[in-house]
């Protein structure tokens, strides 16, 4: 890896205030402190090698919120294969994540949120739980204090319609057809993101059939109601002004609800064929669709409404391959949003590899074979952009054969360039083609995203089947630093056009206090970390003033306690941006950042590697509740149980590198 290891000194004056408090502990000397970090990385290679699995791969829990375990019940209920031990663990997860006050969160700590109230209502209804109960009267009460099950977003409406619980006229109109629009015209679906693509496509297939798995009464939800369910309007966006964007989008809407009703049968047919074969085209090898949960599910569903029995293969497929983001815990049962081996496992290997494990290790060797053996060569969704490029890349899952994702793939080769393996030739040929496809899919603007080049029609969020504000896949600065890491870990020097292109546009997105947003992590301590780790390993002049703000933004958001924080909340509150209590994952990006960012070894890396190594629990882990990953910004936010345990291993791990010339002399 492109870390400096020159040697520099500890500060030895006084330290200064950080956010108006003076550390209360005296620095260590260069000796004690690599003391301690040598101590701390082989405590933490025995636990994280521990948990590796036989095939060399890694893999933790992910966690989202309530709606996932939610929604695995309702998804049951409606395609009439019920569980009910399964199930009753699932409600024990949800009895368990209820606040005090009846609602479910977004993230821990966070406040109520209705639609992931109401389905988790929905979910314990179904198992079994009665109006009358605690927990369910509490959450009952709290949602209808917030405006009741009128007020649900998109996906929730979805799933309750085929429940019989709301009116299909309550579903934003997704019409088939649009599926056939050629990709000249304004709105396609290649206009969407990744994710959101095969979403509207179940979409799609469940609003044209409507199809409804009837319930008991008391099973259901209606008295979630405010007025009767036929004088229910479901709410919409608004925009601020008569002729803004979302307003225009809701009028569209109505006429494509008219136009859904009357649809000339010959172009529907043609539609649901074209959407059916699309959609039986995609499903992966284990049964699944895009490798997130809402395709496995909606997905099924919307097949199911076309016909498709219990007993069809595809269907058989789908459903064994749901059990897969099934995480047990005990008496209780997690549903995962995915799975995340080949993120968990290139992180992991990277973490090891950075604190000088021997890359030779059986268990590393074995790892790189795992990884070069999950290497797609399919040409997915991402080629109608590109479509002379060659494919290389890697999932973030297990099976994900049409959506590899960029960010994954960097890291992957990362691991790689610096891995011993048997095959060396095979491991060359794994490089090249990653590297030559993660360069291929920088977007004109000179970033790159995770999925898609140029996927950036953002207009389309203001759609109504886009509540969540995430249709498409915008270029952002952690993937962007993260690609730079790529290149310099590979031997590509700042000079390459890609990097050229992509430093400016890291440089025209900076912030105007320093720091970069992050996308798909909390947020821009996360952004920040990725792009300053990019810019050293490629080679960039660190000396740069924008640079050195950067690093600056970062000494200034640490806490008191020498950690960092961000909360989730600084999506929507600029107040928030780099601000939250100390987290394991966050410190450690912060850390990494400055040790990216400059060349000495700051007062600010000290305290941030002193926090780390105070908070390492017995088995030389570390451990955190704080969701740090963000899937929606604003909506959906993930909580890696990875990332507290390989994050810190890779920022002690580069901070004893540029110890080690000093510690070892």
């Amino acid at each position: 890896m492109a870390i400096d290891t020159s040697e520099s000194e500890l500060p030895r004056e006084a330290p200064s205030e950080q956010n108006g408090q003076a550390p209360a502990s005296q620095e260590p000397s260069r000796a004690d402190l690599a003391a301690r970090l040598d101590q701390a990385l082989e405590r933490a290679h025995r636990a994280l090698l521990a948990a590796q699995h036989s095939d060399g791969y890694w893999t933790f829990p992910l966690t989202a919120n309530a709606q996932m375990n939610a929604e695995y019940v309702m998804f049951n209920h409606f395609m009439g294969r019920v569980e009910p031990e399964l199930e009753q663990r699932l409600a024990k997860y949800l009895l368990e994540t209820q606040q005090g006050d009846g609602s479910w969160s977004l993230f821990h700590g966070g406040a109520g949120h209705l639609t992931t109230t109401v389905e988790a209502y929905a979910a314990l209804k179904l198992a079994g739980r009665r109006a009358g109960d605690d927990a369910v009267t509490r959450a009952r009460r709290w949602v209808l204090a917030g405006g009741g099950i009128a007020k649900i977003g998109v996906l929730a409406r979805f799933y309750l319609a085929a429940l019989g619980q709301v009116s299909w006229d309550s579903t934003p109109a997704v019409p088939p057809e649009i599926a056939l629009l050629p990709k000249w015209f304004p709105v396609h679906m290649y206009k969407l993101s990744a994710w959101a693509r095969p979403i509207v496509s179940a979409l799609m297939l469940l609003q044209a059939t409507r199809p409804v798995a009837k319930i008991p009464y008391v099973e259901g939800v209606l008295e979630l109601y405010i007025l009767p369910p036929h004088f229910t309007r479901f709410a919409r966006r608004r925009g601020e002004r008569a002729w803004s964007l979302c307003n225009l989008f809701n009028l569209a809407d109505r006429g494509l609800s008219l136009y859904d009703r009357h649809a000339p049968p010959g172009l529907r047919a043609r539609a649901l064929l074209h959407l059916e074969r699309w959609v039986l085209e995609r499903q992966d090898a284990n049964g699944s669709w895009a490798g997130i949960q809402p395709c496995y599910l909606l997905t099924a569903m919307g097949l199911k409404g076309l016909g498709y029995r219990l007993e069809h293969p595809v269907i058989r497929k789908a459903l064994a391959a749901t059990h897969e983001l099934i995480w047990e815990l005990g008496d209780k049962a997690l549903y995962q949003p995915c799975v995340s081996p080949v993120w968990d496992t290139a992180l992991a290997a990277k973490a090891l590899l950075e604190s000088d494990f021997p890359a030779d290790h059986p268990a590393l060797k074995k790892t790189a074979g795992w990884l070069i053996r999950n290497q797609i060569f399919r040409r997915g969704d991402w080629s109608v952009k590109r479509p002379g490029l060659a494919p290389g890349g890697w999932a973030f899952q297990f099976y994900n054969e049409w959506y590899p994702d960029v960010d994954d793939a960097a890291v992957v080769l990362c691991v790689l360039a610096n891995s011993a393996v048997d095959d060396m030739d095979g491991c060359r040929r794994a490089l090249a083609a990653g590297a030559h496809w993660v360069m291929g899919m920088q977007s004109s603007d000179g970033g790159f995203a995770a999925f898609d080049a140029d996927n950036n029609a953002h207009w389309l969020n203001q759609a109504p089947f886009a509540d969540v504000e995430a249709v498409t896949d915008p270029t952002c600065a952690d993937v962007t630093g993260r690609v730079l890491e790529m290149m310099g870990t590979v031997g590509v020097a700042a000079s390459h056009p890609v990097a050229v292109r992509a430093i400016k546009w890291l440089k025209r997105r900076q912030e105007s206090d320093g720091s970069w947003r992050g996308r798909w992590g909390v947020n821009y301590i996360y952004g920040c970390f990725s792009a300053l780790a990019g810019l050293r390993a490629v080679g960039a002049d660190l000396g740069e003033p924008w640079v050195k703000r950067a690093v600056q933004w970062l000494k200034l958001r640490q806490n008191a306690d020498g950690g960092w924080g961000e909360s989730c909340l600084s999506d929507k509150d600029p107040s928030y941006r780099g601000r939250g209590p100390s987290t394991a994952s966050q410190t450690a990006w912060a850390l990494i950042g400055l040790l990216a960012g400059e060349d000495e070894i700051s007062e600010s890396a000290v305290r941030g590697a002193q926090w780390l190594l105070e908070r390492a629990d017995e088995t030389g882990l570390w451990e955190e509740a704080e969701f740090t990953g963000t899937g929606f910004p604003n909506h959906f936010y993930l909580h890696y149980a990875g990332y507290a345990r390989y994050f810190p291993l890779m920022a002690l791990g580069r901070l004893r590198r540029r110890l080690a010339p000093r510690a070892d002399g």
